[in-house]
């Protein structure tokens, strides 16, 4: 298997902000859930921002408009990893 590591720049909406955060401040309260896995000792602020890529990269915002995302996804950067 082949991976490639890629840097994405993104926009966000302050409302997208406050939902990632109110579901992160949820995710608390859950800490079973498979959501936290892998994600120890990872601050807040990372959490939000980690949330809000996760729904944009996976189209949850793209508001019935497929150019949304596109909108928001400003750059992207590949680097292919040589290691199998």
């Amino acid at each position: 298997m082949k991976t490639v590591e890629t840097t994405f720049v993104l926009s966000y909406t302050e409302e997208q902000y406050a939902r990632a955060k109110n579901y992160i401040e949820d995710m608390k309260n859950h800490r079973n859930r498979v959501y936290w896995q892998g994600k120890e000792g990872k601050s807040d602020e990372e959490l939000i921002i980690s949330h809000i890529a996760h729904r944009i990269l996976s189209g949850f915002y793209k508001n019935y408009d497929p150019f949304y995302a596109t909108r928001q996804i400003m750059d992207m950067k590949n680097k292919k990893n040589l290691n199998p």
